[in-house]
């Protein structure tokens, strides 16, 4: 199984140059908050050691890597003052470990070394993340089976509230504590001066602060739901595209809007099937007047000016191409506009 990681992505944009105190510092803190915080590895708790094992697996594999570290100990020893056989198994919390917090000799690049174990940073969080979608999306029916548990009284003959509250409780407690894991993890970046940002599942290059936190983090949080995951998807490989200087950012910004215009259309009951394109499904958002007339046009302008002329191919014309601002532009907008039309539904 072919595993997307940031070491992959990022291979030919040289992030950092020199490995110093502050690198070190952050690997601890990466480190620290996943095995405490988020997915603390507990031989009695089996969905954690899948989750470490999947994880050791996952990372290993894509870095062409029997395994992280040695997953065996056998050596000669004392006890007792005398020669003693020493060996066994390592779990495999210390397999990662021994190999995320080793020690950088200079073998490869300080910005390898590192990229590295953000990769291995970035897939844990994403599998907890899978892992709660999972539970989010049982959440109604785990609320149905507690209520159907017979209700017990407390010594005093009060009835408690209702099982399935305190299901919902639990299920948003475990919710917040891995959404504050996230920004603590943001926050640890930003101190460290990297430029990255988590965010659905992978780790990206952040722009600046204020972008952060006011457009990039809300639309993030809007499109994390299942069905934005093809908005999700294609703003992410723009993000990836623009960051590596790879071609046609802009158009995968763009078609991402697109995907959230017809996912709303489909929603809505607005679509009839007869239509041809992007213009068609923002006539349909037009018609019942979700979008005013100038935002329909303005929704068309960025299809007719770039989206459409980056998808068919210039023959035997000029090849197109959007400058650093421009794309910078497209994509922007494009964040700005998915962020309007999902909070309108």
């Amino acid at each position: 199984m072919l595993t997307d990681i940031f070491s992959n992505r990022y291979k030919s944009t040289p992030l950092w140059h020199t490995f110093t105190a502050s690198e070190q510092t952050l690997l601890v803190q990466m480190y620290r908050i996943f095995s405490e915080q988020v997915c603390p590895f507990d031989e009695s708790t089996e969905q954690n050691k899948r989750l470490w094992a999947d994880l050791q697996s996952r990372i290993s594999m894509e870095l062409g890597r029997e395994s992280l570290s040695p997953l065996t100990y056998n050596y000669m020893g004392q006890w007792n003052g005398q020669p003693h056989h020493y060996y066994g198994t390592w779990t495999i919390g210390q397999v990662c470990k021994t190999w995320f917090l080793e020690t950088f000799d200079g073998a490869m690049s300080a910005d390898l070394f590192l990229k590295q174990r953000v990769s291995f940073i970035e897939v844990a969080f994403r599998l907890v993340e899978e892992r709660l979608s999972v539970i989010n999306s049982n959440l109604p029916a785990a609320m149905k089976a507690a209520d159907q548990t017979i209700a017990r009284k407390n010594i005093r003959g009060i009835v408690p509230r209702k099982p399935s509250e305190t299901v919902k409780a639990n299920n948003e407690a475990i919710n917040l504590a891995f959404r504050n894991a996230v920004d603590e993890l943001n926050a640890r970046f930003r101190h460290a001066g990297c430029n990255l940002n988590y965010h659905n599942g992978f780790v990206q290059i952040a722009r600046d602060d204020r972008l952060e936190s006011e457009i990039e983090k809300p639309f993030w949080q809007l499109v994390s739901a299942p069905k934005w995951k093809n908005v999700d998807t294609d703003m992410k490989e723009a993000f990836d595209r623009r960051d590596n200087d790879d071609r046609d950012p802009a158009f995968y910004a763009a078609r991402a809007l697109e995907s959230a215009i017809k996912i709303i259309s489909d929603d809505k009951g607005w679509t009839h099937g007869k239509e041809k394109g992007a213009h068609n499904y923002i006539d349909n958002l037009s018609s019942k007047g979700f979008v005013s007339g100038w935002e329909a046009n303005a929704l068309k302008h960025i299809f007719t000016t770039v989206r459409n002329p980056l998808s068919h191919g210039p023959g035997s014309a000029e090849m197109p191409a959007l400058s650093r601002y421009q794309t910078e532009w497209v994509i922007d907008n494009s964040l700005s506009w998915i962020k309007r039309l999902i909070r309108a539904t």
